[in-house]
């Protein structure tokens, strides 16, 4: 597996990104170009192109909903746990100086980085994406969804 590091760690899931996804929008096409050029079966057409927005933005609704959902709790949780480990004392006070983003965000810097990169946050108030390029040695998040 390639190391991870800012330029590469998005991650697609080939089913869902590029062959469903796609055939919905194609699909989606297809019915307006229709409703609009077939008078015949403009109707149907229309309830067709209906049907297909309502499936794509369920589809994206629901995946969104869940796994980002469980996702952010657990990230809460590593960063809990990790701040505990390092720091010997509860996160409740930090954690609530920080954004959901920047605690996402220091989770992919190493052990060595995070308590100077976490003070340089909180003093700073660094952005996700600043945290992110401040990260001098990536550690890698190969088990996210």
């Amino acid at each position: 597996m390639k190391s991870q590091n800012y330029q590469n760690h998005k991650r697609y899931y080939t089913p869902h990104h590029f062959i469903f996804l796609p055939l919905l929008g194609v699909l989606g096409c297809v019915a307006a170009y229709k409703s609009f050029n077939d008078e015949s079966h403009q109707l149907e057409w229309i309830l067709f192109g209906t049907s297909i927005f309502c499936i794509l933005y369920l589809t994206l609704m629901l995946r969104q909903h869940y796994a980002l959902g469980n996702q952010n709790r657990i990230v809460r949780l590593e960063f809990r746990l990790r701040y505990l480990e390092l720091m010997g004392k509860s996160s409740k006070e930090v954690e609530q100086q920080l954004s959901f983003g920047q605690i996402a965000a220091l989770r992919f810097a190493p052990d060595e980085e995070f308590a100077g990169l976490l003070q340089k946050t909180l003093q700073e108030k660094l952005s996700a994406d600043a945290i992110k390029r401040s990260i001098k040695n990536w550690e890698a998040d190969d088990m996210r969804l």
